[in-house]
């Protein structure tokens, strides 16, 4: 049987963020504590609730007052799925967290197939919706943003955006989650070291309400996309990055310079040619990457925290 005992330790963590959920939340409970209660685990179920304007936070106060297990968090306006996510890994006390979302799309019977993936040596596993129960108009921009993501940083997983996902504690506690990095956690984890896998899992179609993403998801998808490639790459070295695009852009203005110089010698006027122009903002642009770069270096080596790598174990 599923148990709780307060200041016991807690097995297993289920952090729900939520927003505008009240007709599916209660039966969300429901059908979770019956898969956890088929474990042999201590258990806490924590929901985030990001500034729902129903009645979501009404039910889940109702269910608190009979089950102790349930812990909440609510916001006071809608803060987004990465600011829910980074309360509730605060609050997590299970070694193994799960994440799922509040709509009843994720299916809480697939709990105990990521739990076997975890088991099996895993740190984090991402939930894969291989049939997908949504319309086309969400599919297709979302795999063409999955296959995108996993050719640009080179972790082959199919949907980094499940919201059905299991980490053990060290991971969660150790990964920042800000703006809309949820997307991005399984590359954020891979980049620290820890071992990513993928399991596909059951998806269901929305019964209650409608959703929540709107298309603006994409561009910002793709921006925080770059942010978290520049992060794991050059975090540490924006020096690296900076400068080649300095160097390279620097170099091909010296070389339109150069040749519109020899042009100017041999008595060829070169006064109202756009080449003299275009060579003179590759050679500004080149010269302020450089200096960007420098900036950085010297903003990283003056950080009180540089430590950049993830520790697996001390033996002392």
């Amino acid at each position: 049987m599923g148990l709780y005992t307060v200041n016991s330790k807690i097995d297993l963590s289920i952090v729900i963020p939520l927003y505008n959920e009240e007709e599916s939340v209660r039966e969300l409970y429901y059908k979770i504590q019956q898969v956890l209660e088929k474990l042999n685990s201590t258990y806490e179920i924590c929901f985030i609730d990001d500034g729902s304007t129903d009645g979501s936070l009404g039910q889940l106060k109702e269910l608190k007052n009979k089950h102790p297990q349930i812990k909440i968090i609510s916001f006071r306006k809608n803060y987004g799925k990465s600011a829910a996510l980074s309360e509730g890994f605060d609050l997590a006390e299970g070694e193994i967290i799960i994440t799922m979302d509040a709509d009843l799309q994720d299916d809480p019977e697939e709990i105990p197939n990521l739990l076997g993936k975890i088991e099996a040596g895993y740190d984090m596993i991402s939930g894969w919706k291989k049939k997908r129960q949504d319309p086309i108009s969400k599919t297709l921009p979302s795999k063409f943003f999955n296959w995108t993501t996993s050719m640009l940083t080179g972790i082959k997983i199919h949907d980094f955006n499940c919201g059905l996902k299991a980490y053990r504690k060290d991971v969660v506690k150790e990964i920042p989650v800000y703006g809309e990095l949820h997307r991005y956690l399984p590359v954020l984890a891979h980049w620290l070291g820890y071992r990513v896998g993928e399991v596909v899992v059951k998806h269901h179609a929305r019964r209650y309400g409608k959703t929540k993403y709107g298309l603006r998801r994409f561009f910002d998808g793709f921006f925080d996309l770059l942010t978290v490639l520049f992060l794991t790459r050059y975090r540490q070295k924006p020096m690296h990055l900076f400068g080649l695009l300095g160097l390279v852009t620097f170099f091909l203005g010296t070389i339109i310079l150069g040749y519109l110089t020899v042009l100017w010698f041999i008595g060829t006027g070169i006064g109202n040619r756009p080449l003299l122009f275009l060579g003179i903002l590759l050679v500004i642009v080149g010269m302020q990457s450089f200096s960007i770069g420098l900036i950085g270096e010297m903003i990283t080596n003056t950080k009180d925290e540089l430590r950049i790598y993830s520790v697996k174990e001390k033996l002392l």
